[in-house]
């Protein structure tokens, strides 16, 4: 398997939560697209709908891509409190690991703090301010 690429549902808030991941991960957005781009040809938009993402693309490292998009509210709302799928991060280092969990921990709620794990690695776990759930681990006698 070459990658495997995340994909969130945001209820309106889709570019202020990557805006946010951006300043833990770096990097650049590699495509932003507002349903205001996809009007026409049979594809209306209401006003209030215009600036919401339909696409963004965040590249984590050489093979990964966060992706995201607002939920159209005629769709109704992504329900933020239910168990969601959670992203797994695996660092290069236990210092890679601390700055990301320290960074996109802030503000949320940790479930597990990172520390050494009792499967051997080192791992913490947390729900972001955004309601998304991660887990960040470094495997010392991982390779790949």
């Amino acid at each position: 398997m070459r990658a495997i690429n995340p994909w969130i549902n945001f209820n309106g808030n889709a570019e202020e939560a990557f805006t946010f991941y951006k300043s833990v991960f770096g990097g650049e957005f590699t495509k932003i697209i507002r349903f205001k781009d996809m009007a026409g040809m049979g594809f209306e938009v209401p006003e209030n709908e215009a600036n919401k993402l339909m696409h963004i693309a965040l590249p984590l490292g050489k093979h990964n891509v966060l992706i995201a998009n607002d939920v159209p509210e005629f769709m109704g709302r992504v329900s933020e409190n239910e168990n969601r799928s959670k992203i797994l991060v695996n660092a290069e280092s236990r210092e890679e690991a601390d700055k990301i969990f320290n960074g996109l921990s802030a503000g949320g709620d940790v479930e597990g703090p990172i520390g050494d794990s009792p499967w051997g690695t080192y791992a913490g776990m947390f729900r972001d301010k955004y309601g998304i759930e991660w887990i960040v681990e470094f495997d010392a006698s991982y390779n790949g």
